[in-house]
């Protein structure tokens, strides 16, 4: 059979790191490419997830203190499109003033930028949405961002019911079905409908 140009586009070939925004309308990449960006609470495996997306074990350093991110990272993919991995956010041990700092930081990130094509919101598939999780929702609908929500640590639970979670979270955030991916660092589930989804996200005009 011939190769599946669809299949093509997913892999990942080069990843590239441009740069880190540190600070509410500071530094960012003078780029024309499309840009994705990823975003959750501070301990729901981000950097494992990126990690797994991309397939590259350091691109997003693992760290046992959620929340080390301190900059908004920008990188390159395939010369394609940006991936643009937010600070997280609504972790209790993160002081109030580093929570006030990184807030209108990312808020002026999403309101700035041009090329945002969409964003992931990382949710725990074992917890319920936080307040914070709400809020994010909250305000990328006002800005009319395109959502896909990745329900981390898939692997946590039996097949059937992580279904009857992705069904149920798509109930209570009022998202369509198919914004809604189940996704293991373990196992790799999830990986091509995510990259599917920001492929999508991508080539879209």
């Amino acid at each position: 059979m011939p190769p599946d140009p669809g299949a093509d586009r997913l892999v990942i070939r080069n990843v590239e790191f441009i740069g880190g925004m540190a600070e509410k309308h500071g530094w960012r990449p003078d780029s024309s490419l499309p840009e994705v960006a990823f975003a959750g609470r501070s301990n729901v495996g981000k950097s494992s997830l990126l990690n797994t997306l991309v397939r590259r074990k350091s691109f997003a350093r693992v760290s046992r203190t959620p929340g080390r991110t301190r900059e908004i990272n920008f990188f390159r993919v395939n010369n394609t499109f940006v991936l643009v991995d937010l600070p997280g956010y609504g972790y209790a041990r993160i002081s109030k003033a580093k929570k006030a700092e990184w807030r209108p930081m990312i808020e002026s990130y999403l309101r700035r930028t041009t090329q945002l094509r969409g964003l992931v919101l990382l949710l725990d598939i074992r917890r319920e949405p936080s307040d914070d999780d709400r809020a994010m929702l909250d305000f990328l609908a006002e800005l009319g961002v395109p959502t896909i929500v990745a329900l981390t640590k898939a692997d946590k639970l039996t097949e059937a019911d992580a279904r009857g979670k992705v069904a149920e979270v798509s109930r209570m955030l009022a998202l369509e079905p198919d914004q809604v991916i189940q996704f293991s660092a373990q196992s790799g589930d999830g990986r091509v409908e995510l990259l599917e989804a920001i492929t999508q996200l991508v080539e879209k005009v």
